[in-house]
């Protein structure tokens, strides 16, 4: 098996460890077979989990992107020593928790996250207020000096900042708990770190919610990383991807794809509209799976970021039909076609069809 993401001086020293321990090689997630010319599958194809990484995967709707994603998830949830939490904003991916007992995981329907778990500098770019205004420094002030939503609220009615300043900020605050998403006792790292993989379920939430519960996760995941306060190596896979880098999340997931690897936070974006991305997300994947693209846009953005040993366009690569997926590998720098391999748990991102009513 060809393992994407995994560099010669790495086998060798699996391959060492496995002699010398009589252990089986290094943590590996299968992805699916080579693609033939002709269509035809060749040998296996899979996926480095011993290391951290920055994966994307790309795709138009119903080219198999979040198909992709559950593979990974599957994978990862296999894999010991791994805690792979998937940000699910559509609620698709709740097939992880059935369907197979070798893929441990479970879904957390309704996520709370803790009010402190976000920046004091965050709270109000997630209320919409400018955080040079009156108001907007008054949610500033209340996240810095108070651990709870209750507890900013009070802080806000107790401030001498002028009446309208503090009904501004007391009507965001009272916006805030409408979502429903933070709790004192939120998901800490803990939570999410244990031996099995965990569905954020996002579902029917509000852009500013969903935002709320990933920048908080994304940056306890990190900090407990770099605090050594847990000994397995998170998994971040976040669907529809750009709707995070677009809101408070962006900041708490450009730190995983810059300074993650160090702490051993890997982080896989996926979403059907590269080219809403910042440059940064494409740019320091090391893993691009990169399914149909028509847009010019999107296909413009991978090609800005294209690598020297491609030696053609990429967009002259991209495969065509559903499930397949063209693989960029920066570790090893090299190009892959392959046919993505079936799930083992149901896959909830089908279509709707009016034949199936």
């Amino acid at each position: 098996m060809h393992v994407l993401g995994r560099t010669d001086d790495a086998t060798a020293s699996a391959d060492a460890t496995a002699l010398a321990d009589d252990t089986d090689s290094l943590p590996t997630g299968r992805l699916g077979s080579y693609r033939a010319r002709d269509g035809s599958s060749g040998a296996q194809v899979g996926v480095d989990l011993d290391r951290p990484h920055a994966g994307l995967v790309v795709g138009k709707r119903g080219s198999g992107k979040s198909y992709t994603l559950g593979v990974l998830a599957e994978a990862a949830a296999r894999a010991d020593g791994v805690a792979p939490v998937v940000v699910d904003p559509m609620g698709v991916f709740s097939g992880l928790t059935r369907g197979d007992p070798d893929v441990p995981a479970s879904a957390v329907s309704e996520p709370r996250v803790r009010a402190d778990a976000l920046s004091p500098t965050a709270w109000p770019t997630l209320l919409g207020l400018d955080a040079t205004s009156a108001a907007g420094s008054l949610v500033w002030e209340a996240a810095t000096e108070t651990a709870t939503l209750d507890g900013m609220a009070e802080y806000v009615a107790d401030a001498s900042a002028g009446e309208t300043a503090t009904r501004a900020a007391a009507n965001h605050l009272r916006l805030a708990d409408s979502w429903d998403v933070f709790a004192p006792d939120g998901l800490r790292a803990s939570d999410l770190t244990g031996d099995e993989a965990t569905v954020l379920d996002l579902s029917g939430r509000r852009p500013a919610a969903m935002n709320a519960v990933c920048a908080a996760v994304a940056s306890g995941l990190y900090e407990a990383r770099v605090a050594d306060d847990t000994d397995r190596l998170p998994w971040l896979l976040v669907d529809e991807a750009h709707a995070f880098f677009d809101g408070v999340a962006a900041d708490p997931l450009r730190t995983l794809l810059t300074r993650g690897r160090a702490p051993g936070v890997s982080l896989v974006a996926a979403t059907q509209r590269p080219g809403a991305l910042p440059d940064v997300a494409v740019s320091q994947a090391d893993l691009l799976v990169a399914h149909r693209l028509t847009a010019e846009t999107d296909i413009r953005a991978l090609a800005s970021a294209q690598p020297t040993y491609l030696g053609e366009s990429l967009a002259s690569r991209l495969p065509r039909g559903t499930g397949e997926a063209l693989v960029v590998d920066d570790a090893t720098e090299s190009v892959h076609a392959v046919s993505v391999r079936e799930r083992d748990t149901p896959h909830g991102g089908a279509s709707a069809r009016v034949s199936d009513l």
